[in-house]
């Protein structure tokens, strides 16, 4: 359970209608396998000891006799697993019967919560056997190992590790308008469980599957359902054991249906805590009854994956769908800033590289849907000592083929008199040296738009606001940065998009600024290459991007950051660099700090962002001395 990650499980087992014995070994046999495979807690679905189906057999005091005995018996063999088992069994509590869920740890039941909210309608006539849970009913129930049924919002905690608390609910209590879930999770259950037995119909399996996504994340929680399945009484349904384990919103995995077993998950306690401190609207009311159990504080051992590029979907679909979704968010934001001044002009510093390419096609396309003329947008070339030719030919491609106004301002004699000035060598290649290009561009652009009666469209991205690498009041500064809340793995994927769904010349041009290497183009070039890259002086954007998302979107500590970048980057980064490079990223991040309290305006299009007036508000000196102490203690495998 180390860094907040705890494996769970959800089993379906092969039962038979009310043979309890042959049932419990069933469940024996998965409590076992799961302990094998460093499951923590496992649930059972629905009545998993009887069968949902046994009918009116539930009255019978020797079906309840028999499920009681099987239950000692689970309990007894499984003693000495370290794990907590969630088992479904009718009990009869002061003379009334109830569905109840069992909860078992190291050779005891430690408590049991019922079922609130009986269905009687269509299929379903349980209220025929079963009574609702009342919250006001605390009784014992007779068995070997001594608990009590707490009928109602039962919090089961871990003794080791208060912070991991579990619910449950049973099966209907899901369906309902106001679940016991929202009670479970106000009083600190961080995971739901949910014993079912929800029958098959067709189109069913996605309502579920959408109601239970939806369910973990308006509640900030982990929502584990295992359901029914073969074997239950076929006299009049067909269950088909569709277990479904979410987080937050997302599905980390789910059971094909009709196949049973077990399916688990890696639940990350950590990043549910951390969401709900975030949200100031997740409200709290921590009293109420609760059960504890005790585990042993091992580290999970990881079967979740974890994508390098949490910024950018994986399959095509979603990625385009995405890249659609950002272009429009970019352009309408633009588009509203321009009708709202009553601008009919844009400036843009053309350098024929990826953040300036994603600057102008967000201001084409907010050009288009204000049905302005593209010669508005004025898009200018300023070659100085580091521009290459194929950059410098692909900014005037570029230009021509969106039919935008092109211009080329060359620095080289601007920047010369400001070396002059200030009494800078020209070859002293330093900070200097490299800045006064930056911001002599910056100069020239601010200068042209207020010549034009425009603005000037930012080009720079999120990735580069992070490790402050931008010139301070040189591209550090616009009038509108469009691409302010878009990272740099993203960047090459927006541009991307927009060149699939071009052709001809457009198509030709930005693909080939797809492949031209990132740069900055402020050192001389090296046989009319580029000689500056970005990525070897700061480190690869991919890391930083993963680094900066972990770091922002969820809280996360560099020891766990470095866990799981090691899982997302295997094969592709030794462990040696991904230390370095987080090193460089932490200490860049808080040196930097001064260059995001000024930003310009922008639009924030994903949930990290860096805009000192929304989402990180940080003081420019803050020490990085607690982050820079625990890298520090990291020891490379």
């Amino acid at each position: 359970m180390k860094n907040g990650f705890i494996k769970i499980a959800c089993a379906t087992p092969d039962l038979k209608v009310a043979d309890c014995s042959y049932n419990a070994d069933r469940i024996i046999d998965l409590i076992k396998e799961s302990c094998r495979r460093g499951v923590k807690i496992l649930c059972f679905p629905e009545l998993s000891i009887t069968g949902y189906t046994c009918g009116d057999l539930f009255l019978q005091d020797s079906l309840l006799s028999a499920a009681k005995q099987e239950l000692v018996r689970i309990i007894k063999e499984t003693a000495l697993l370290d794990i907590v088992s969630v088992v479904g069994i009718p009990l009869a509590v002061c003379g009334k019967l109830y569905n109840c869920a069992v909860v078992i740890n190291r050779g005891k039941a430690v408590g049991a919560a019922a079922k609130k909210n009986i269905p009687n309608y269509s299929e379903f006539y349980e209220v025929r056997h079963f009574i609702p849970a009342d919250d006001a009913l605390s009784a014992d129930v007779g068995l070997d190992s001594d608990f009590s049924v707490h009928l109602e919002n039962v919090i089961f905690t871990c003794a080791e590790l208060p912070e991991l608390s579990f619910g449950i609910e049973i099966c209907e209590d899901l369906w309902v308008s106001a679940p016991p879930s929202e009670k479970l999770a106000a009083r600190g259950a961080v995971i739901v469980f949910n014993l079912s037995a929800s029958n098959e119909v067709i189109g069913k399996a996605e309502y579920r599957r959408t109601l239970i996504k939806a369910k973990s994340g308006a509640l900030a929680c982990a929502y584990a359902y295992a359901d029914a399945g073969i074997g239950e009484s076929t006299q009049d349904m067909v269950f088909a054991g569709h277990d479904i384990i979410a987080e937050n919103g997302s599905i980390l995995e789910e059971s094909e249906s009709f196949s049973g077993g077990l399916t688990a998950a890696d639940i990350d306690i950590q990043k549910l805590l951390y969401e709900r401190r975030r949200m100031n609207t997740f409200t709290t009311s921590p009293t109420g009854k609760a059960a504890y159990f005790s585990l042993d504080i091992t580290e999970t051992p990881l079967d979740r994956k974890f994508s390098p590029t949490p910024f950018v979907p994986t399959d095509k679909q979603s990625l385009d769908s995405r890249c659609s979704e950002i272009l429009t968010m970019q352009a309408v934001g633009l588009m509203t800033r321009l009708r709202h001044i009553g601008c009919k002009t844009a400036v843009i510093g053309l350098s024929g590289g990826l953040d300036s390419t994603l600057a102008l096609i967000v201001t084409v396309h907010a050009f288009d849907m204000l049905g302005l003329d593209r010669t508005g947008i004025h898009a200018i070339t300023m070659p100085c000592f580091g521009t290459t030719d194929r950059t410098h030919d692909n900014a005037c491609a570029l230009a021509r083929a969106y039919g935008t106004t092109l211009s080329e301002i060359n620095l080289c004699h601007s920047v010369t008199q400001h070396f002059s000035d200030i009494g800078q060598s020209a070859d002293m290649h330093d900070v200097t040296y490299e800045n006064a290009q930056a911001r002599e561009r910056t100069q020239v652009l601010m200068d042209k738009a207020n010549q034009l009666g425009g603005i000037v469209i930012g080009t720079g991205d999120l990735s580069e606001l992070a490790l402050g690498w931008a010139t301070y009041n040189g591209d550090h500064m616009s009038m509108y940065a469009v691409n302010a809340s878009i990272p740099k793995t993203l960047v090459r994927w927006l541009v991307g998009y927009e060149a699939e769904l071009s052709d001809g010349a457009l198509k030709n041009v930005l693909s080939d600024i797809l492949d031209t290497p990132v740069s900055p183009e402020l050192l001389p070039p090296e046989n009319g290459a580029i000689s500056q890259k970005t990525e070897d002086i700061v480190g690869p954007y991919e890391l930083h991007d993963f680094f900066m998302y972990y770091m922002l979107r969820y809280g996360f500590p560099p020891s766990k950051i470095y866990r799981i970048a090691c899982a997302a980057f295997d094969g592709t980064y030794p462990t040696e660099s991904i230390i370095k490079w987080m090193k460089t990223f932490y200490r860049r991040f808080f040196s930097q700090q001064f260059k995001r309290s000024c930003l310009p305006d922008g639009p924030k299009v994903g949930t990290v962002t860096l805009s000192p007036r929304g989402d990180w508000r940080m003081p420019s000196d803050a020490s990085v001395s607690i982050w820079v102490k625990e890298l520090t203690s990291i020891t490379a495998d």
